[in-house]
């Protein structure tokens, strides 16, 4: 199949690109660049010795995307684009409205353009909100408490309308938890612009001497050591979701929401501990105030997806690290 990756040159995307096009399909990736650099191309090209197509442009050209996918004969579209930090999404919000909800109904508009209508979309356990019971299951209420997350929402909320309104549309929604790792050969792993949010990319600054130290955000949460637990779940476990979503859709039209985690949830302590065995380095820490609005813990209920799309994470919080790692001094050089 041809496959669009919008926002395909990011972390997820590129993950999901490499994992595609070795299982046999074509892989086209549109990215406007605001948050990956030019040369993951060459690096999934690298990885799969596979032509990969790639188009710079922004989302929101709707007239733009639906060429690309006339030209490239697309039949199924993976959509990743987005903005997707929690804390900037509440200092700019009318910047990720824009960037997420208005870049999601212009993707729309230029699919229904071209006649293709599957569509797998990356979506955020944010959309939970703060947990009345654990672990999430699809279920759960949602009422998220960030711009972030509202974003996913309205989207997912608009994807279900359009399934309603138009029968012949096959969609998944993917509620990710806490994607980390790298892919096996160190070449792609998460290397986001500017300052990163993220736990790992956070730890591969301190090693390479960008950052003095890591900070921990808070040690007295009602958790064993004190620091909050996360679902982390590797970045291939996480392409394996879509690839699977992708298939399962073929015969499932509607709209559909899953959640992908390991349903297990680890501390910082505990990530931290096991990358310093992974990289026998010792991590320079320390402990400073809490973040507003960070969760105790959370994690997945998968369930759902293991049983209707064949799909469960396999990679354990050793994979993860060991993977990170090799990615870390492969970007240093």
């Amino acid at each position: 199949m041809n496959i669009l990756l919008t926002g395909g040159m990011g972390y997820i995307g590129s993950h999901t690109a490499v994992l595609l096009a070795n299982t046999g399909h074509q892989v086209h990736i549109y990215d406007n660049l605001c948050n990956s650099s030019p040369s993951t191309l060459e690096r999934i090209q690298k990885i799969t010795s596979k032509d990969i197509g790639f188009t710079e442009g922004d989302v929101r050209d709707t007239e733009k995307l639906a060429d690309v996918l006339r030209k490239e004969k697309i039949g199924a579209v993976i959509h990743l684009a987005g903005l997707k930090a929690v804390g900037e999404s509440s200092q700019k919000p009318i910047e990720y409205y824009a960037n997420n909800v208005q870049g999601s109904i212009s993707l729309i508009q230029a699919m229904q353009s071209a006649g293709i209508n599957t569509l797998v979309f990356s979506s955020s356990a944010t959309v939970y909100g703060d947990p009345i019971y654990l672990p999430y299951d699809e279920e759960h209420p949602t009422k998220p408490t960030n711009p972030y997350g509202r974003n996913k929402l309205q989207i997912e909320d608009m994807l279900r309308d359009l399934s309603v309104s138009d029968k012949e549309w096959k969609i998944s929604c993917l509620r990710y938890f806490n994607p980390v790792g790298a892919h096996e050969s160190g070449h792609i792993g998460e290397d986001p612009n500017g300052i990163p949010n993220n736990l790992m990319p956070v730890i591969g600054q301190v090693v390479n001497g960008i950052l003095p130290s890591l900070n921990i955000f808070g040690n007295d949460y009602d958790t064993p050591d004190g620091t909050g637990k996360r679902d982390y779940i590797h970045v291939m476990d996480l392409a394996e979701g879509h690839l699977a979503a992708l298939v399962w859709l073929q015969s499932n039209p509607g709209c559909h929401n899953f959640n992908l985690g390991s349903g297990d949830s680890y501390s910082v302590l505990d990530l931290l501990y096991h990358f310093e065995q992974a990289s026998g380095l010792k991590i320079p820490h320390q402990v400073v105030g809490r973040r507003p609005g960070d969760l105790p813990e959370y994690y997945a209920k998968a369930d759902k997806a293991e049983k209707l799309l064949g799909w469960k994470a396999k990679k354990t919080l050793s994979d993860i690290c060991s993977s990170s790692w090799l990615w870390i001094k492969s970007s240093k050089n």
